[in-house]
């Protein structure tokens, strides 16, 4: 099995059936969907089983009911279940902007198998579509550690090697941005190497837990404890200052905005093309 797409939902309503139908309009077939349910109770996943039980394809979606203590908990229990040899997370709403996405990656993944790189420590990365803005939020080219500080890709655009999820499951006590640190533990400790696809991976929903007004000063809390983990306090203190200068409080605002993001993302885009 080369995908595993991994969904973890708790009564997810009728946004389940777009993801799922995403996955399954793939051109390229050989993935599986790892769908795990913290125990719903509004009847979707039934619902989307009762429905679906007579179409062939349906037999690539693997549904594991199981308690759990978060979304990261829950994507551990995913991973356990994958049999990918890369995997992939969409949350339920989120989708694959177009039906190649698979195919497209596939042959990324047999240009590094065939240059050698080391398949248990590669992460895949796109673009990804904004939802909320209707913009395509451009990916940096390279990772390198201010990338790693300000503007990781978007955890539904990467494609992560099953062995790095395994060897590193998410971080438990991370309620918000253990995405985050994973990321990071991969660049930092693992030593993978990311590898940038010029093409949209994702479209994203937006509006999660992370985004609600409530949960900010704690996403602030835990990229302060994430980043004095893997940075040096002179890392640190470039990044900041680099942040200050270029106004960087600005240019978020800039790009969360309806009017203006279209602008931004194109001119960030052009700026990772030179």
């Amino acid at each position: 099995m080369k995908f595993s797409v991994i969904t973890v939902c708790l009564n997810p309503g009728e946004k389940l059936n777009a993801t799922l139908e995403s996955v399954l309009r793939q051109s390229c077939t050989d993935v599986e969907i790892v769908l795990k349910d913290g125990c719903s109770t509004d009847g979707c996943v039934e619902k989307w089983q009762r429905e679906n039980a007579s179409r062939p394809e349906a037999e690539r979606v693997k549904i594991y009911v199981e308690k759990d203590s978060g979304i990261y908990d829950a994507m551990n229990q995913a991973v356990a279940h994958a049999e990918g040899e890369f995997l992939l997370f969409l949350n339920c709403g989120d989708v694959f902007p177009d039906d190649g996405v698979l195919e497209r990656t596939l042959a990324v993944i047999e240009q590094e198998r065939k240059a050698g790189t080391d398949m248990d420590r590669l992460v895949l990365y796109g673009d990804t579509c904004s939802e909320k803005n209707d913009v395509v939020i451009a990916s940096a080219p390279v990772i390198n550690g201010f990338t790693c500080y300000r503007n990781i890709p978007c955890h539904q655009s990467c494609f992560y090697s099953a062995a790095l999820c395994r060897e590193k499951p998410y971080d438990l006590q991370y309620k918000i941005r253990g995405d985050y640190d994973h990321f990071l533990w991969c660049f930092y400790r693992a030593g993978a190497k990311m590898r940038h696809m010029d093409f949209p991976v994702a479209s994203y929903e937006g509006g999660g837990f992370s985004e609600s007004s409530e949960n900010r000063k704690r996403d602030k809390r835990e990229h302060r404890q994430i980043t004095s983990t893997y940075m040096s306090g002179g890392e640190l203190f470039r990044y900041r200052a680099v942040m200050a200068v270029t106004l960087a409080p600005l240019r978020s605002a800039m790009a969360e905005s309806r009017i203006f993001s279209g602008v931004y993302h194109w001119i960030k885009k052009s700026i990772y093309s030179v």
